[in-house]
């Protein structure tokens, strides 16, 4: 079976002192100049915003009312050790107004839905945790 594409995100970046990224919908236009970690922000801002999407779909799933918007703090890393750079990602997430145990469950299934945690899954360390 055929995946049917359902968004496309196309960018055009230059490096440097003045460097940018744009979208080609012009949606995106961040200054992206060196050394920054406008990398790793915007990697965190993208997986959380499609992190966020996988809670709601979880929730909608299993009947889960969410009375309140979830939100992601998220902290993405950039480190360099004996192997070479690689990167390692922690999420704080706040599910207002849902029991302990099933945020836990919906934050765990989240991560088996979410494209981005699909892709980084077994590449890079993920801490998760319920605020």
């Amino acid at each position: 079976m055929t995946a049917k594409t359902l968004f496309t995100g196309t960018t055009h970046v230059t490096s440097g002192p003045d460097g940018v990224g744009r979208s080609a919908d012009g949606y995106l236009d961040v200054s992206l100049a060196e050394p920054h970690p406008a990398a790793e922000n915007l990697f965190a801002a993208a997986w959380s915003a499609c992190y966020l999407g996988a809670i709601g779909l979880v929730a909608q799933q299993r009947k889960v009312a969410l009375p309140v918007h979830p939100s992601v703090d998220a902290e993405i890393k950039l480190n360099h050790g004996e192997g070479g750079f690689s990167l390692a990602a922690h999420f704080a997430v706040n599910i207002p107004g849902v029991d302990t145990d099933v945020a836990q469950k919906l934050i765990a299934l989240a991560h088996q839905v979410c494209p981005y945690s699909k892709a980084t899954h077994g590449n890079i360390a993920v801490e998760t945790v319920l605020v």
